[in-house]
């Protein structure tokens, strides 16, 4: 078997995603980064007071103080009412800033970002963030298109509803601002009627780009973390070690037979019955491509191995052919800081199935023929689209099966093909 730099990047760093997430005093909530390293910059959350921060069953997608300890930074996290003042505001950020500073894992405090979830950023708060030094870059979570952003600090606005531009003007500084048709001002708090976990994904994923840089981090290797993860899954087989590189609650998403597991236990469960142990002792994954992005590892692979059991994940239900078969993979796995929170895995079940000798060439076409008798309809039989093991060949090498053969293919009737090739 061969998994691509398969190793253990941290085969010691078992304990549980969520065993360090506390709370301190300081007028401000505390997160300890919930990365497996432990330790990373500070990063300051502002939002309504009352706001429901809580976990939300529609989701996995945890409140925003806890995700982002999981991407492996210290928050501190303040809650300010609609009729705080400058010197209120400014007080709590002072506190919370020195309590960052003094939690031995916040490991960098001189440069922060801070997240605003607030419906509105109003002068008082504004001109309090841009009194600490510490403060750096801004991020505006919901709000609509900033009428007051600070001209001092980098910013970037995540706007609900269409736009039509993409930056506004602030003494004299642009403000990336990205829009979201159709979410409402709250789309990132999972606990919120507004929540919409795909613009809150891609915001969230925008704010990285955004703010590592400025606050120098927290970096991980994402290529190392995936690898590894593959390595307990494929090699080592241990479904303890393939969990313990996964936060608290992850998910699995097989596209094409919609198999997996939603959260720790189902997942958990999923891979002891129905994955780590039911794959073929020579299964293997030859790497095509990988790219990889702030938070995330998108692979091309051909994943090979013989059908000699009943894999229930890849083929539900299906008896054991004998067939060796070589599939073109998608994988895209979203990490969040140095722990996978999904996997996303797409593949063509058509290839499969033809591989596994369990597509014919022709089915029965079940609708009319244009300029054919409604009677002799039933007669005729279209040509199915599908490739076999052509499709791992030519995503492997692209000249090594000639193209576009499949648009000569058509249907046969009782006269014979009507195909042109």
């Amino acid at each position: 078997m061969s998994i691509p730099g398969a190793m253990p990047a941290d085969s010691t760093a078992v304990d549980s995603p969520g065993a360090r997430l506390t709370d301190q005093g300081s007028g401000a909530t505390i997160a300890a980064p919930l990365s497996r390293r432990g330790r990373g910059p500070g990063l300051l959350l502002l939002v309504d007071a009352g706001l429901d921060l809580g976990k939300h069953e529609k989701t996995l997608d945890p409140p925003p103080l806890h995700k982002w300890a999981e991407e492996g930074f210290a928050v501190a996290q303040l809650e300010i009412a609609s009729s705080a003042g400058r010197t209120s505001v400014s007080a709590d950020l002072r506190a919370a800033i020195s309590a960052l500073s003094a939690l031995p894992s916040c490991d960098q405090s001189e440069r922060m970002g801070i997240i605003t979830y607030m419906s509105a950023v109003g002068a008082a708060v504004m001109e309090a963030i841009e009194s600490c030094a510490e403060i750096c870059a801004v991020v505006y979570y919901g709000v609509s298109p900033p009428s007051l952003v600070s001209g001092k600090l980098a910013s970037i606005a995540h706007i609900a509803g269409a736009g039509s531009g993409d930056e506004v003007s602030s003494d004299g500084q642009n403000v990336k601002c990205y829009y979201y048709a159709g979410a409402g001002p709250r789309f990132a708090i999972p606990a919120h009627d507004h929540y919409r976990s795909g613009s809150a994904s891609l915001a969230h994923t925008r704010t990285l780009s955004f703010l590592k840089p400025l606050v120098g981090g927290p970096y991980f290797d994402l290529e190392r973390i995936w690898d590894e993860h593959t390595y307990w899954e494929f090699e080592a087989r241990s479904v303890e070690e393939t969990m313990a590189t996964m936060v608290e609650e992850p998910y699995v998403n097989h596209v094409p037979t919609l198999t997996g597991g939603v959260g720790r236990r189902a997942l958990t469960d999923f891979y002891a019955n129905h994955f780590i142990f039911s794959n073929p002792p020579d299964t293997e994954l030859e790497l095509v491509s990988r790219t990889v992005g702030i938070d995330r590892v998108v692979d091309e692979f051909l994943f090979k191995l013989t059908h000699d059991r009943v894999i229930d994940w890849l083929v539900p239900g299906v008896p054991p052919t004998g067939r060796y078969i070589k599939v073109p993979f998608t994988s895209i796995v979203n990490i969040r800081g140095d722990r996978l929170y999904h996997e996303h895995i797409s593949w063509d079940q058509a290839t499969l199935l033809r591989q596994l000798g369990l597509l014919p060439d022709y089915l029965p076409f079940p609708y009319p023929v244009s300029g054919e008798a409604a009677a002799s309809a039933a007669s005729w039989e279209y040509r199915l689209p599908v490739a076999g093991v052509e499709s791992a060949e030519k995503l492997a090498s692209q000249s090594s099966v000639v193209s576009n053969t499949m648009l000569g293919y058509g249907c046969r009737g009782p006269n014979g093909p009507s195909e042109s090739g």
